[in-house]
């Protein structure tokens, strides 16, 4: 087997945010990648005890939530459509979760907040 069939280049990603996680850097993490290797983030995932929800993008691509169940458990109720959809709330609060630069997220918050009510 080639290497990159073990570790697929697509998955180097997944594998720094579980670094950081696991170092304490973050206690939420989002990857979107190719559902073909569902089956090995997951598989990587539950070999370090490490909780995840996992909601759709589209036929090809899925997000991958994983981090503190605390945190999960927060976002878990937004995960029922496309994070495009979500109300300006919802996405400080993800975005907060996932560790954005708050400010940034305060800004992006009054956007699409006004937004909401531009007619």
């Amino acid at each position: 087997m080639l290497q990159s069939e073990i570790m697929p280049i697509d998955m180097k990603v997944l594998t720094e945010q579980i670094y950081q996680y696991k170092k304490g850097v973050r206690r939420l993490s989002l990857y979107t990648f190719n559902k073909k290797y569902q089956k090995f983030a997951t598989n990587r995932l539950q070999r370090q005890n490490i909780k995840y929800i996992i909601q759709p993008v589209n036929n090809t691509s899925i997000n991958l939530f994983f981090g503190k169940q605390e945190c999960l458990d927060a976002i878990a109720p937004m995960l029922d459509r496309p994070l495009c959809k979500l109300s300006p709330e919802e996405d400080f609060i993800l975005g907060t979760l996932l560790g954005y630069d708050i400010c940034m997220q305060c800004e992006r918050y009054c956007l699409l907040k006004n937004k909401q009510y531009d007619i």
